[in-house]
């Protein structure tokens, strides 16, 4: 009798733990699917933040950065990230997937998930870059870029900090990505941009001119979505259904909502109106700068560290003008200078009982943390600039990044992809036509205009 008790007690154990399993399976693949629905998040918002002559060729480099990245990622990327740690400073094992068939002819299925939930990840940092770099990057040298990023650049970022790297063991936190993801997107953009130069017109005697998106309404929805799909970044995070993750969730979102209200108040200050555009990238720095921290700070400061995030983002914006990068969508600001910030915010608003290992210096916790987090966001930051320079300056060099003057006038989607986004409206074509105007002629019309070009 007391031994029927004890195998059906092991018997229920053993479903439990089944059961468990399966739950934290199910878990990541639903928090990896909305991390997917974040590509349709950042095609929107850079194509509403952009002009409507290049609305197919940023939903192009959207559709391939996750294309080309998702294959590259799954035959080497991965294993570079995870794979067996060689001196703290990449993996070496997995290629393909290789260890999902074991030994014994069984699949892993949790390696499986791990991967899918991990590629979505890798996804977005190269997806970040596409903004920055808009509406002048020759479409073959922004593949060659994507394919690097997806291989190299963040995976060994990410084995440093997930995989069981230098950082790892030096104590860096970054729970779902402030730096490893957005802050390796952000500084793979400045340095795309900086080799490409500003778009013609954004910057006349020195002074910014502000080309406006053609559509604030596919800008705003983007950044619906992305909202939406960071509650799969951030709660997914946990890897497991780890009952954390609704307070995540209430982190994640009250920062998203302190970024915009910053945003939004600035800007209204600042300019006399509250600017839609600042507001929506506001929400997004709300969103970056809670990304290190949201599993370790309170939901007070989690408003407190998403507002800032969205100063951050109004500041940096006007940083950049003033220094004259263009970056076309606010990717650097909104993904960049707002994830230093939100990896700071971790050494200094972790607290008890949110955070088990530390407590950052606002609640008694030491500057040493703060410490540990700056060599982190440095790392990351002179690596990532080193190898995208390089990337981008020899295919440059080499095969060319930028457009000419006179396709980026014309616009991208008839001489990159030869077609429109909107063939019911008037395009470029039409209206050199009717201005019995050829291509070079319309140059020097522009150009003797100042560059005052309203596409």
């Amino acid at each position: 009798m007391a031994s029927d008790i004890s195998k059906s007690s092991a018997a229920e154990v053993l479903q439990a733990a089944n059961d468990k399993v399966f739950i934290d399976l199910l878990w990541v693949m639903i928090a990896g699917f909305l991390v997917f629905f974040m590509q349709a998040g950042f095609a929107l918002v850079e194509t509403g933040f952009t002009r409507a002559k290049n609305v197919a060729n940023i939903m192009m480099k959207n559709m391939m950065d996750f294309g080309v990245g998702t294959i590259i990622f799954w035959a080497v990327g991965f294993s570079i990230m995870y794979g067996t740690d060689v001196w703290g400073l990449f993996g070496f094992s997995n290629f393909f997937l290789s260890d999902a068939l074991q030994a014994d002819g069984s699949l892993d299925t949790w390696l499986y998930a791990e991967w899918f939930f991990q590629a979505m990840f890798a996804a977005t940092a190269a997806t970040i870059v596409s903004g920055a770099m808009a509406e002048r990057t020759k479409f073959t040298g922004y593949l060659i870029y994507t394919l690097f990023i997806s291989a190299i650049i963040y995976p060994v970022v990410g084995h440093w900090v997930w995989g069981g790297g230098w950082l790892a063991d030096l104590g860096f936190y970054d729970f779902a990505g402030s730096t490893v993801v957005h802050g390796v997107g952000a500084w793979a953009g400045l340095m795309g941009t900086y080799i490409l130069g500003p778009r013609i017109g954004r910057f006349v005697n020195g002074k910014a001119k502000r080309i406006s998106g053609h559509s604030v309404a596919l800008g705003t929805l983007g950044v619906f979505i992305l909202w939406l799909g960071w509650f799969g970044f951030n709660p997914g995070s946990t890897l497991g259904a780890d009952p954390s993750f609704a307070r995540i969730a209430v982190t994640t979102n009250l920062s998203a909502v302190g970024g915009a209200l910053a945003a939004m108040l600035i800007a209204w200050y600042k300019t006399g109106n509250p600017d839609l555009g600042y507001t929506l990238n506001g929400a997004l720095a709300g969103l970056v700068a809670i990304t290190a921290g949201c599993a370790v700070v309170s939901p007070a400061s989690a408003v407190a560290i998403g507002f800032i995030g969205g100063a951050v983002m109004f500041y940096g914006t006007r940083f950049l003008e003033k220094i004259q990068i263009d970056d076309p969508v606010g990717a650097i600001p909104v993904h960049g200078f707002a994830g230093i910030w939100g990896t700071l915010a971790v050494a200094l608003f972790a607290q008890q009982p949110y955070s088990s290992s530390f407590e950052g210096l606002f609640f008694g916790g030491s500057a040493y943390q703060l410490l540990i987090q700056a060599v982190g966001i440095t790392a990351v930051l002179l690596w990532t600039i080193g190898t995208a320079y390089l990337v981008f300056k020899v295919t440059n060099v080499t095969h060319g990044l930028r457009v000419s003057e006179v396709e980026e006038l014309n616009g991208l989607d008839q001489n990159e992809h030869g077609m429109t986004a909107y063939p019911d409206f008037f395009g470029v074509d039409e209206v050199r036509d009717m201005m019995d105007l050829d291509i070079e002629q319309e140059l020097t019309l522009v150009k003797e205009e100042k560059l005052k070009i309203d596409l």
